[in-house]
């Protein structure tokens, strides 16, 4: 996370995050990092689907037609964090970490939205493990794909 804070501070970048399954170990591994709050602007955990719905404003129809463990959920969360945070870059995470299959979703369906100044993506992923292992692979893989945009939009 070191290396992507460095990179944040060196490129005046600003950075936030929607959180859901889980539960704000992006913001706490990032709020870690000595310097951050050069760039990082906040996170909010919105566990409960009325958060999502009321605090950070994802289209209810979405939600009813995908589920909150869905692409098009991790995408509207991304979005609308960077227009809440007003942060050049937003990642969201969306899945179901178990102990049981959610919305028809098995236990390791993750969804990761990242977006990039004017760009947005989702990285659809399974992972496998406990609880506590799904959200640490999950912050680990987000914190490799934003540490490649990084290197490749600066020619690192």
């Amino acid at each position: 996370m070191e290396e992507i804070v460095a990179l944040l501070i060196k490129y005046h970048l600003s950075i936030a995050s929607c959180e859901s399954f889980t539960v704000g170990q992006f913001a706490c591994e990032i709020g870690a990092v000595p310097g951050v709050s050069k760039v990082y602007r906040g996170s909010l955990v919105s566990y409960q689907t009325m958060i999502k719905k009321q605090v950070l404003k994802v289209d209810e129809t979405l939600i009813e037609r995908y589920g909150v463990v869905s692409q098009e959920v991790a995408l509207e969360m991304c979005q609308k964090g960077s227009l809440l945070f007003e942060s050049d870059i937003c990642l969201s995470f969306t899945g179901n970490a178990g102990p049981s299959a959610m919305e028809g979703k098995p236990v390791g369906e993750v969804y990761i939205g990242l977006k990039y100044l004017d760009q947005a993506e989702v990285y659809s992923c399974h992972f496998h493990g406990s609880r506590e292992e799904i959200r640490y692979q999950a912050v680990a893989y987000a914190k490799e794909r934003l540490l490649e945009k990084l290197k490749l939009r600066n020619n690192v």
